[in-house]
């Protein structure tokens, strides 16, 4: 990727014709990311339209088949340690210690990072309690509830005070109250400028309350983005909008032969 491609800012996220092939399979079509400094991006898909394999990219996870990728001004290809310590990760199959406490673990990756002793502690100590795990702290994380763990996991994800935040299905079995509070801390970040947000999530309701910018995926191309507005158009609502953009074509639900 030259400079005159890559050199805006502005962006946190600037990929240019970013591919991923699994054998035969194209899993990632040659998509042109481009996600502001300071929003909360939405990037949204169908199961298997090629979401997780582009966050595995973007955080270094993954090499690309072909294409580039600057995160934070920096190329990932070249740079995966400089950028993994300027970013934050959430994924959607959480890996946790199980043995330790859910203070425990967050000292131990605020010192991966290399936090001072004294420093982590501190910060675990905010988190657990903006988190509204405070009372659990010295509770195992194997005795966690799904909802916990992953309060804990975005805990995890920012103990280190990263620039941008990857989010890959936060919500999915959450309940209601913690998402909400869950919203409410990510939305106060971005707003107040401390953060980029990139979500993927299917409770639509929730990005299109949050997110002010989307990209959305079709079978491995991008096939919008924009600001909510730009890729919503004159939809009522983002379920809407999706389904025009990737549901066109399918026809109705099947009737099942073994039922009346």
């Amino acid at each position: 990727m030259s400079e005159a491609q890559v050199a805006s800012p502005d962006l946190a996220i600037e990929t240019h014709a970013l591919t991923r092939r699994f054998g035969a399979q194209l899993a990632v079509d040659s998509i042109d990311l481009r996600v502001p400094r300071g929003s909360f991006y939405g990037f949204l898909g169908e199961n298997g339209a090629g979401k997780s394999t582009t966050i595995s990219m973007l955080t270094g996870l993954l090499s690309p088949t072909g294409g580039a990728i600057r995160v934070l001004g920096r190329e990932v290809v070249g740079d995966v340690p400089e950028v993994k310590r300027r970013i934050g990760v959430v994924p959607d199959g959480m890996l946790l210690f199980d043995r330790l406490t859910g203070r425990e673990h967050l000292v131990f990756v605020a010192r991966l990072f290399g936090l001072s002793r004294a420093e982590a502690g501190r910060r675990a100590d905010e988190l657990l309690d903006a988190m509204e795990l405070a009372q659990d702290a010295r509770k195992l994380i194997a005795d966690y509830s799904f909802g916990m763990k992953k309060k804990l996991g975005l805990a995890a994800a920012l103990i280190h005070g990263p620039e941008l935040l990857f989010l890959d299905e936060p919500f999915e079995g959450v309940d209601a109250v913690a998402k909400q509070s869950l919203t409410a801390l990510l939305s106060g970040l971005v707003r107040r400028g401390r953060l980029t947000v990139f979500l993927t999530s299917h409770v639509l309701e929730v990005v299109e309350r949050l997110c002010t910018h989307l990209g959305v995926i079709h079978k491995g191309h991008l096939v919008a983005q924009g600001t909510l507005p730009e890729v919503m158009r004159d939809a009522p609502s983002l379920s809407e909008a999706f389904v025009q953009l990737v549901g066109e074509g399918r026809g109705g639900p099947r009737a099942l032969s073994f039922l009346p």
